[in-house]
């Protein structure tokens, strides 16, 4: 890992910490996981944001001020509020997605879950969704919180991650293992 990497998110995991202990101990989990998900879809939708919370162009005062204003709009919890406004004080701001990351990591993991990257060809449906979240429940032996991306290059099948493990039914790796014995024959 890069040293400007793993200094980011060094920062991200000791914000993290402090926003996941302070939520714990005031019984505010799952508020905490809802904020997240709102601060998510916010970044994902608005690339000022993402510029905000990267760009030193603005000062400490314009981030804090706009991070303050954004965060009382969405209703963030106090925490999280007070957090934010610490990080864009102290020029942190933009280890936020690294801080929403690690924060969704601790709260499953207090909650037992376990987070499943799948890939697939074409959009699941919720009840493709609700099965493969039992079979991999059934696998791993906790339950599983599926985060599904679609990716057309896959062509059909599925690519799913989960901790170390990977399983990749996905047509494109057979084809590509199909294509690498032909050239092994010939």
């Amino acid at each position: 890992m890069s040293e400007p990497a793993s200094i980011s998110s060094g920062i991200a995991d000791r914000y993290a910490m402090a926003v996941f202990d302070l939520a714990k101990e005031g019984k505010e989990l799952a508020k905490l996981e809802s904020n997240l998900d709102d601060l998510s879809a916010a970044l994902a939708g608005s690339p000022d944001l993402v510029d905000l919370i990267h760009s030193p162009v603005y000062s400490r005062d314009q981030q804090s001020g706009a991070i303050a204003a954004i965060s009382a709009k969405m209703g963030l919890t106090p925490t999280m509020q007070n957090v934010l406004s610490l990080m864009a004080s102290k020029r942190r701001l933009f280890v936020v997605p690294q801080m929403i990351t690690r924060l969704r990591d601790l709260i499953a993991e207090e909650k037992g879950e376990v987070t499943a990257d799948v890939a697939s060809a074409i959009k699941l449906t919720a009840a493709q969704t609700k099965d493969l979240a039992k079979t991999l429940k059934d696998k791993i032996g906790k339950d599983i919180k599926i985060n599904a991306t679609v990716d057309e290059s896959l062509i059909g099948g599925l690519v799913v991650k989960v901790g170390s493990m990977m399983i990749d039914s996905s047509v494109r790796t057979k084809l590509n293992s199909l294509q690498n014995a032909m050239k092994e024959v010939g």
